[in-house]
């Protein structure tokens, strides 16, 4: 590697960190500088594309494969690299955010890849992007540990050869890291950020130890997204003196655009592609988002209604494991989200039997593997798993020719037989308000009535009020729904909260400024492309 020249990146409006100098080094910022330099640009131009693909959706409430890329779609020939040892066998993923705790139980858990998430999981604050690369590059150094300041619970590493492997998630392209700029003033795009400091940092530390520096690349709406992340990872690599084709790259297929490339996407990340994941929450936000204009039939039910087995979204995940299949990529499955109850066994009971139906449906339907929010849920998708898999990595053998999902078929939203309810309306509006609260607090993971919420969840829930509200809904109580009805569920779910928590954990948290939020971003009748985007401009640190 020639030597680097000095980083033009200034660190604005951020307190000086714990050891923030061992990841903020001259060498590591010039990199990250050189990655601004050359790509934020074309990341500017895409994110302009993507308000364009949006008008035009809005124009015609439809979705096709694009007919300018059907040559790749008919070419059999091509394949993407193959799976490298360590990311053979993804039969349970568990997913979670960078702090220390969690990477030492993520990494203990007994699952085969740690999802170690800068993205939704976490609330972009400067400590948790700065601290949570710390904790991974200890963690590669076996120079982490944890001791529980309330309980005194001590936590360790087991040993190397039973930990999972890391796939970290940087932020979408659509967030930018305010704390570093450019002489020109300009934040260098979150996702340079969190790559390049994971990257410098460690691609070679990894390699050392028998892995790699592995991706997970959320929030794609466009094969020419995955492309611009190819074309990072390329020069990424030869500027650090790393072999090519050392990166992989797992894709969340999380918009109802990439679904309909998803063939495409890999075959731009074809050298460095590992596997596409197919998520619920992203997935369902993004259909609302784009089809927002398109009346009655694009209506969502309440979220907790919209299963995996919805007819349309059987179709998106059946074509994710065939075109996986077909081009030897990992087929990674959806979220199972429950925290087991510390107090309720038979909460616990009928949860577990929930988890375990979708854990052998997804490794029935041909899935590679699977993704969990808690360690106690590993050995029951590992159960699922394990039947299906026996001694086998993976069944990417299982090419699902039987298949056959036509473009309608992803976007038939009108196929489930479920309606919006009174009760749906209540939980959008709990979830939205307890969720921005603890992300307003620096949490991006939290527990809320038994499951793992992220940002995601949030997307959904302020998003099912928007489109209740503007496509004039009515409920299954005869009750419309109305911006107004929207602030009385909003205003009495407030006073619930006060009443539950008390009125001095209520003074000290940020209760009103979530509720005033999740309002403007469900009333506005501009629809916030994302949630995060106004929320970040109020969260502190």
């Amino acid at each position: 590697m020639s030597a680097p020249a000095p980083s033009p990146l200034a660190i604005v409006d951020a307190e000086p960190l714990p050891r923030q100098e061992e990841v903020l080094t001259e060498a590591a910022l010039a990199f990250v500088a050189e990655l601004h330099r050359r790509f934020t640009p074309r990341r500017d131009e895409l994110l302009a594309r993507r308000a364009e693909r949006r008008a035009e959706i809005a124009r015609t409430s439809t979705l096709d494969f694009l007919p300018e890329t059907a040559a790749i779609r008919a070419d059999d020939s091509w394949k993407v690299a193959p799976a490298p040892d360590a990311l053979n066998d993804r039969r349970v993923e568990i997913t979670g955010p960078t702090d220390r705790k969690m990477t030492i139980n993520a990494l203990n858990s007994g699952a085969r890849v740690w999802l170690a998430d800068f993205e939704d999981a976490s609330a972009p604050t400067w400590e948790n992007v700065v601290l949570g690369q710390v904790n991974l590059s200890d963690a590669y150094t076996r120079n982490i540990d944890f001791t529980d300041p309330k309980s005194g619970k001590s936590y360790a590493l087991k040993a190397n050869e039973e930990l999972a492997t890391v796939v970290m998630r940087p932020r979408g392209w659509h967030l930018d890291e305010r704390h570093l700029v450019d002489a020109d003033g300009t934040p260098v795009p979150g996702a340079l950020v969190d790559f390049g400091l994971y990257f410098f940092h460690n691609a070679q530390r990894l390699l050392d130890l028998g892995k790699g520096p592995y991706f997970y690349l959320p929030k794609t709406e466009s094969h020419l997204e995955a492309r611009l992340w190819n074309e990072v990872f390329v020069f990424a690599q030869e500027y650090c003196g790393i072999p090519q084709g050392t990166v992989r790259a797992t894709v969340l297929i999380e918009t109802i655009t990439a679904a309909y490339e998803m063939e495409e996407i890999l075959y731009e990340l074809r050298d460095h592609a590992s596997g596409l994941n197919a998520g619920r929450w992203d997935y369902l936000f993004s259909i609302v988002k784009n089809f927002r204009d398109g009346g009655a039939r694009f209506v969502l039910p309440d979220r907790n209604a919209v299963t995996m087995t919805a007819p349309f979204m059987r179709a998106y995940t059946e074509l994710l494991v065939r075109t996986c299949h077909k081009r030897g990529a990992h087929a990674i499955g959806g979220m199972a989200a429950f925290i087991p109850s510390r107090r309720d066994a038979e909460v616990n009971k009928v949860a577990f039997e929930k988890v375990r139906a979708d854990k052998d449906r997804e490794a029935g339907d041909g899935f590679d593997g699977s993704w969990v929010a808690h360690p106690d849920l590993v050995p029951i998708a590992m159960e699922s798993f394990d039947k299906v898999l026996g001694d086998k990595p993976n069944q990417k053998d299982r090419l699902r020719e039987d298949v056959d999902v036509k473009a309608a078929d992803l976007i038939a939203v009108d196929s489930l037989d479920a309606n919006p309810t009174y009760a749906g309306l209540v939980n959008a509006v709990q979830v939205g308000i307890r969720y921005i609260e603890a992300w307003l607090r620096g949490m991006g993971a939290v527990a809320i009535f038994n499951l793992m919420e992220d940002a995601a969840t949030a997307e959904i829930s302020r998003s099912q009020i928007w489109q209740w509200i503007n496509a004039e809904v009515v409920l299954d109580n005869g009750e419309q729904v109305t911006a107004d009805l929207a602030r009385n569920v909003a205003a009495e779910e407030l006073a619930n909260i006060r009443a539950e928590i008390g009125e001095e954990a209520f003074a000290a948290g940020n209760w009103q400024q979530a509720h005033d939020l999740l309002l403007t971003v469900s009333l506005d009748e501009d629809y916030a492309d994302f949630l995060t985007l106004p929320a970040y401009e109020q969260l502190k640190g």
